[in-house]
């Protein structure tokens, strides 16, 4: 975004154009018009279509293969909680043992993400994108024909490599194959308008196979939407393989093992911790935890002093306000974990809500989605992105209270209509903006490290705060709505957090059109050699 780290235009740039390098994204025709500004020439480049995407068809086809990737990964987390009740029925699962199949999915994406998004700065995102997508739909299939908790467990923590590698792939690719601009605000925002949409078309799916199908077809369905989204991928997005191929980037396997290991464990102490005999006293647990700290401190030390080239560089969070955007994206993005798994438990059991009114309850969120994603890209360019990190904030605060403050005889309109629509609010304006802070903050090598940054931050962030209020639920005790409540209240605190790092460390302008990283880095290195051959 336009002075998301206040970085400057190129000072000759306003007066003889851009530099004069290659122009990847323009059109095939594209010529710098006689007498048109600088300004005018970014602008007009921000808004056509790229030059990798000749066609309106094949554009088309492209950015719906990677906004469905955001939408089947959601489908497979919140389907899988309204099916949670019918699945232990089925296999006979200890109500111990709930956690790990609706957990595995989401821990082994966001402990995976950062490799993945490595192997698409080396490979390029085309091929990483396809092999996640099948491996997707094959273990969707599979996992449909679990026996028992084992295999299901097995499956669901399986499945959950495919979104591990095309979630970086597909923002790499939507980051590389866009410049700066209005055209690329509306791509990102129908990709974080997805996450809400599929959230809600794995709800209705789950509904519909829960009632009538049996809850097996629930999978299947999801493999075949894997399969088509795979097949329309492999025919519309630009194989980028052969242009990266020589770019001298390197795996991080030691970065890699450490970082994976110590989230893995973190997340499962923390998660596991509520349902342990003991608590944190128990062995297993504080082991666990132990063991998390020393494998994510050598990681630490790995990153900082050894690899030569660091899965997560340091230089990442050199970037101005990228610190506390980062602490700021973990709260919020755990605030959403928290709504959407307490407000289908709270309308359920306290409710009383039947699997396809919940359906019809969640309605607002997939509309909402949609409207914001047509909006969204039309605005972005126009309001300061501080402004848009208030507005997503301030609503998670407002949909927390409503479910927090909820009177006994609530009813949908006055309380669950609008907490739905602010929480759609909240989900999108923040994924868009972040995805594109990051896209733009990195260089075309770092857009494999970008989209794993933007995937990481929510899944970790969802599975932290998860497991955080899961201990707040047990050890505050009371009846289950007053269980359910402190989870609201918990979540209210976590968004109040947030809002409070973003209006006081982190300053956004607007995202405007604006040169890409590569001609920012040019054009200094220009000035540099003029500044030194003047002194000379």
């Amino acid at each position: 975004m336009t002075d998301m780290h206040e970085s400057r235009p190129p000072q000759h740039a306003a007066k003889d154009g851009l530099p004069p390098q290659p122009d990847h994204h323009a059109q095939p025709n594209d010529t710098n018009l006689e007498g048109e500004s600088s300004k005018a020439r970014l602008e007009r480049l921000g808004r056509q279509r790229p030059k990798a995407l000749p066609s309106a068809w094949k554009e088309i086809g492209f950015v719906f293969s990677i906004v469905m990737s955001q939408a089947l990964t959601e489908y497979f987390v919140s389907g899988f909680t309204v099916l949670i009740p019918t699945v232990v029925s089925a296999l006979d699962i200890s109500p111990q043992a709930v956690t790990w199949p609706a957990s595995a999915f989401s821990l082994v994406i966001s402990s995976f993400l950062l490799p993945f998004g490595r192997l698409a700065d080396i490979y390029g995102g085309f091929p990483v994108y396809i092999a996640g997508s099948v491996w997707y739909c094959a273990w969707a299939v599979i996992v449909g024909f679990s026996q028992n908790e084992i295999m299901l467990d097995v499956c669901r923590a399986m499945q959950g490599l495919g979104p591990a590698a095309y979630l970086p792939a597909g923002l790499m690719l939507l980051g590389s194959v866009y410049r700066p601009g209005p055209r690329k605000n509306l791509v990102f925002c129908i990709y974080g308008a997805m996450a809400v949409l599929g959230f809600f078309i794995g709800i209705f799916f789950a509904g519909v196979a829960g009632e009538y199908a049996g809850w097996r077809w629930y999978f299947w369905i999801g493999g075949i939407l894997a399969a088509f989204t795979a097949v329309v991928a492999w025919f519309t997005i630009p194989n980028d393989h052969a242009d990266l191929k020589h770019n001298g980037v390197k795996m991080d396997w030691l970065g890699s093992i450490t970082i994976v290991s110590g989230l893995i464990l973190l997340v499962y102490a923390i998660t596991d911790s509520s349902h342990a005999p003991q608590g944190w006293a128990t062995p297993y647990i504080y082991v666990a935890f132990t063991a998390s700290v020393l494998f994510l401190s050598a990681a630490f030390y790995i990153e900082g002093w050894v690899a030569e080239q660091p899965l997560l560089p340091f230089e990442v969070f050199t970037v101005k306000y990228m610190r506390p955007f980062i602490f700021g994206l973990l709260l919020s993005y755990g605030t959403l974990g928290i709504f959407l798994l307490y407000a289908t438990l709270h309308i359920t059991n306290i409710m009383h809500v039947s699997p396809m009114q919940l359906v019809a309850w969640y309605l607002p969120m997939s509309i909402g989605g949609c409207f914001l994603a047509i909006s969204g890209g039309f605005l972005l360019h126009k309001i300061p992105g501080t402004l848009i990190l208030f507005i997503s904030t301030l609503a998670v605060i407002i949909n927390s209270l409503l479910f927090a403050l909820q009177p006994p005889d609530a009813s949908y309109w006055p309380w669950v209509f609008p907490a739905m629509c602010c929480a759609t609010i909240a989900i999108d304006l923040l994924f868009s903006a972040a995805s594109i802070f990051l896209s733009t903050s990195l260089p075309k090598e770092k857009q494999g490290l970008a989209g794993a940054l933007s995937n990481v931050l929510l899944q970790l962030g969802v599975a932290l705060l998860l497991g955080f209020a899961d201990i707040v639920v047990s050890e505050t005790g009371g009846s289950e709505r007053e269980s359910y409540k402190h989870a609201f209240w918990f979540e209210l605190g976590c968004g109040a957090l947030a809002m409070v790092v973003f209006l006081g460390f982190v300053r956004m302008g607007r995202a405007e059109s604006d040169f890409t990283y590569e001609e920012k880095r040019e054009e200094e290195m220009t000035e540099q050699s003029s500044e030194q051959g003047v002194t000379r």
